[in-house]
């Protein structure tokens, strides 16, 4: 799928668990993980807005987009694949 999902980046830096994140947004620890594992098939705006609201982070941090098979942009927004200048 090209949308990365980054909560486990999120997780780490903020030093808490699955289960702390759950609690604080009101999701089950099995439907995180379903997100953090990058196979639900969608969010709530209200999910998501929780998710920003305890983590104290953007959209963009927690979702990415990627094509498939490789990444053209980095994480600062920088091309990373060949120039088409010549």
């Amino acid at each position: 799928m090209p949308i990365t999902v980054d909560i486990d980046v999120m997780l780490a830096r903020r030093k808490m668990s699955v289960g702390e994140l759950a609690e604080r947004v009101g999701i089950t620890p099995a439907n995180l993980a379903v997100l953090k594992n990058g196979r639900a098939k969608a969010v709530r705006f209200t999910t998501l807005a929780a998710l920003c609201e305890v983590l104290q982070c953007q959209p963009g941090d927690l979702l990415r987009w990627e094509t498939d098979g490789e990444n053209v942009t980095s994480r600062t927004g920088a091309d990373t694949g060949a120039s088409g200048a010549s």
